[in-house]
């Protein structure tokens, strides 16, 4: 039988049902699920199995790859160093990463990288997955490189060069690599389960990913579109995510590992607008840089209608109409994951699952999920 666990206070118990109609159901296979209300766990769910074959329990513990939730991370990263003034959002890039200007992108600035917006989404071919593993050379060969549209004017999602290009500014700066920047500056004073890529000593307790039925084919896009450039520069498969090397890496786009109640404790202090049960992560002003909207319109390299402020996206109900208005910020991951900071609330929601669906952001298992717990709180998102 399917199991389960944890808790969830009463306004919520319909989020506990959903969860259960959708495990038992078998749309979910192993999956947690978590919502923060100003600092408490209104919802800490966890259940359902680790493995396609549904042998092995998904645990408290059980951590996965939750593809571009990683990227609300790497986000937070460069936000603690505005916040310390060591980083200007509307400064050049190359200020702090000289080689950056080669090739007319002189003026690309620090929040062109943080919304997707900098015209390098990607490597210039030829380019293989396997040269992602190595940041530091690959940041620098996008660094090289001339933009793939004019930058500022439109966002065109960076897959999964986001952490290096971010990462190479947070190493500029402070001599750290994104991954361990991370883990000392943010996960451990948060005491949260959360790492970019994954410790050796983690590998009994991780959940493989179980990729949706159809990867998607980059080739039957138009070769001459930013979206194939992207897609193909490099090409992957969501498989990637279970081998040694993928696990291995420092990718602060899309290897992060952790569950819902890890996602949860690291993005709750920008739902409390930099507040934490230790004191302050960040300060108030530089919560708001987040809506400081950066473009709005049709993304050209996942399709998808995007509003993106710094580091995050915003509310747009033509791509998630059960996302509501406000000062709300969020992102997903690959396959239906999904990280959503309401700061009107002071809410984070966080799940995390292994089984993947076909969708690029969020899916109909979290649309139930998200709508489930603001239904709780007395809002329909959708109105």
């Amino acid at each position: 039988m399917t199991e389960l666990n944890g808790t969830v206070s009463a306004p919520f118990e319909p989020v506990r049902n959903a969860v259960l109609d959708q495990l038992r159901s078998g749309a979910e296979v192993g999956l947690s699920l978590a919502v923060d209300v100003d600092g408490e766990k209104a919802v800490d769910l966890w259940g359902g199995h680790r493995d396609a074959a549904r042998r092995q329990p998904w645990q408290r513990d059980t951590i996965t790859n939750v593809w571009s939730i990683s990227k609300t991370v790497t986000g937070l990263a460069a936000l603690l160093l505005v916040d310390a003034g060591e980083l200007e959002v509307h400064a050049p890039v190359a200020r702090y990463w000289p080689e950056f200007a080669a090739n007319g992108k002189q003026d690309v600035e620090v929040r062109h990288l943080l919304s997707h917006t900098s015209g390098v989404s990607g490597l210039d071919h030829p380019a293989r997955l396997e040269d992602l593993y190595d940041v530091r050379e690959a940041a620098a060969r996008m660094a090289s490189q001339a933009p793939w549209w004019r930058p500022g004017s439109a966002s065109g999602y960076h897959v999964l060069n986001y952490g290096h290009l971010v990462g190479e500014l947070v190493h500029r700066l402070t001599g750290l690599s994104l991954r361990d920047f991370v883990r000392r500056h943010i996960v451990e004073p948060l005491g949260a389960d959360f790492r970019i890529g994954l410790d050796e000593a983690d590998l009994g307790r991780v959940a493989d990913i179980i990729p949706p039925a159809l990867d998607f084919d980059p080739s039957v896009l138009d070769h001459d579109t930013v979206a194939y450039k992207t897609f193909t520069g490099p090409s992957f498969r969501a498989s990637a995510a279970n081998s040694p090397a993928w696990r291995a890496a420092d990718l602060g786009a899309a290897n992060g590992h952790g569950n819902a109640l890890s996602v949860a404790d690291v993005l709750a202090p920008i739902s409390r607008e930099g507040a934490t049960a230790h004191g302050r992560l960040l300060g108030p002003d530089t919560v708001k840089l987040i809506f400081d909207e950066q473009s709005h319109g049709a993304d050209l390299v996942n399709g998808l209608h995007l509003r993106w402020g710094i580091g995050y996206a915003l509310p747009d109900r033509r791509t998630l109409p059960w996302i509501p208005d406000g000062r709300v910020a969020f992102w997903g991951g690959w396959g239906g994951s999904m990280a959503v900071m309401d700061l009107d609330r002071r809410m984070t929601i966080s799940y995390v699952m292994n089984n993947m669906g076909p969708d690029i952001l969020g899916s109909p298992r979290a649309a139930v999920y998200v709508t489930a717990v603001y239904r709780a709180l007395g809002v329909d998102a959708s109105s």
